[in-house]
């Protein structure tokens, strides 16, 4: 670091700890927004924001199934080292997360919204109760699972009461509550929204929203599509065949997925508002979502419309806004952002990286690739585990659990992935003898050195090789 930018970015540093506020929504898709190109959905404040801060425009999350996402969020860790694998499992207590640490800290800390770490449908189980206050938090508003679109039980501060209306604005009632208070200390406020969850019900102001729009297609299928997605298209909930039991048409989700987004839109400008210029504001969505492409709905795989998420951080304050990044950002790096904006320091063992150097327009040497975790659960029985490595230019898919056809995608002849360079090379009983079958020497070269460095970054952030069995 020259003197210059050792000056420069002392002056950028806060005075004193900054306030900062998270808002994560659920299942918002990275290209659901006005300013990322949509022909009709209007989302003027979500667009505002991004043009008084940053847009990340190849924002990832490296498992694509909300439970998690969101410990990977808390944590700065792959799935493999919190050990949240489905939506069903509790936060370990023992590990650190950065609320716990801007509590310790001073900062007066608040949760709103959906936890969703722990199953409160298991009546009697010991993760019951998903909706209690958690560790790192003086003020604690949320609800069991996935919770109501419209008149929610909250359990405030360990008190549960019925509430009416539409949850997304109640949620954001409560958050401009806690903005509102005069405090001596710095605050950390995180809002989790159920919105754009399935089940989609928009706001009754939002009912006949794009009822003239034309849906854009986004359906796509590939003749070389292996014959687990065969099945979940054909015979899942989450397949175009069956879409939801038939409760949608392809079209008709478009739009009430894009009218339940509306009240979330509103929510973002409303707590940009109450908040004003100081505090740093990061917004985020948990995971992707597919809204026709390969034939599918819902998330947890690979495919790109599920692992791309709309991320955006405005601090006037502490950095220049209008500009857009292309650099790999990840829900693994929003732990270290937030520490590093707290004036605290980030532990080596995090695996993600702190944005502000990117956020404050300096160049560091960045990642060019990540790794992607999805272990199979009972909740949708057709997707099988998937482990692969996204880089700059390509993407690898390794099924698990079934014997079947990886996917290798060249992302820059090939954007939809509709074009599976592994074609043929379906796996049998004979560990790697899939990789035998490769005839192209340059593509099995290809392969290998991909493997190799999903070995890698796995070896470097403590997993276990018998957990994605042998990669090298």
């Amino acid at each position: 670091m020259t003197r210059r930018t050792l000056l420069a970015s002392a002056a950028l540093a806060p005075a004193r700890p900054r306030n900062i506020i998270f808002v994560l929504s659920d299942d918002h898709r990275h290209d659901f927004l006005g300013c990322a190109g949509h022909p009709w959905l209007q989302t003027p404040h979500l667009d505002r924001m991004a043009a008084e801060g940053v847009r990340f425009r190849n924002a990832f999350v490296t498992t694509s199934l909300c439970s998690p996402s969101r410990a990977s969020i808390l944590t700065g860790l792959y799935m493999h080292a919190h050990g949240v694998r489905d939506n069903f499992q509790p936060l370990p207590p023992n590990l650190a997360t950065f609320p716990k640490s801007l509590r310790a800290a001073g900062y007066a800390t608040a949760f709103i919204g959906k936890w969703h770490m722990g199953d409160s449908a298991l009546e009697g189980g010991a993760a019951d109760n998903s909706d209690m206050p958690q560790p790192g938090f003086d003020h604690w508003i949320s609800f069991r699972g996935q919770g109501e679109y419209t008149d929610p039980l909250l359990n405030i501060n360990g008190q549960r009461r019925k509430t009416a209306g539409y949850t997304t604005d109640i949620l954001t009632e409560e958050a401009e509550r806690f903005l509102a208070r005069k405090r001596s200390k710095p605050y950390l406020l995180y809002v989790s929204h159920k919105a754009v969850h399935a089940g989609f019900e928009p706001a009754p102001r939002h009912a006949e929203l794009y009822t003239r729009d034309k849906v854009p297609n986004l359906v796509t299928r590939s003749a070389q599509e292996p014959e687990w997605l065969t099945r979940k298209r054909t015979q899942s909930r989450h397949g175009l065949d069956n879409l939801y039991g038939g409760e949608y048409t392809i079209e008709s989700l478009h739009r009430q997925y894009a009218r339940t987004l509306a009240a979330l839109d509103d929510s973002v400008g409303r707590i940009v508002r109450a908040a004003g210029d100081d505090p740093l504001i990061i917004y985020m969505g948990d995971n992707g979502y597919l809204l026709g492409e390969h034939g599918l709905v819902d998330k947890r795989v690979m495919y790109e419309p599920s692992i791309r998420v709309p991320m955006i951080a405005r601090c006037p304050a502490l950095f220049n806004g209008g500009r857009g990044i292309d650099a790999m950002a990840l829900n693994l790096d929003i732990a270290p952002t937030i520490l590093e904006a707290a004036g605290l320091r980030i532990p080596p063992s995090l695996h993600g990286r702190s944005l502000m150097p990117l956020l404050r327009a300096q160049t560091p040497e960045w990642r060019r690739e990540f790794l992607y975790e999805y272990f199979w659960d009972w909740e949708a029985m057709h997707t099988p585990g998937i482990f692969g490595l996204r880089t700059e230019s390509h993407s690898l898919m390794e099924y698990e659990g079934v014997w079947d056809t990886n996917e290798l995608h060249d992302l820059r002849t090939d954007p939809a992935q509709l074009h599976n360079l592994l074609a043929g090379t379906r796996v049998d009983t004979e560990a790697g003898g899939w990789l035998r079958k490769i005839r192209d020497p340059d593509l099995r070269k290809l392969t290998l050195d991909l493997r190799r460095r999903m070995a890698h970054i796995l070896r470097q952030t403590g997993g276990e090789r018998w957990v994605h069995g042998p990669l090298a």
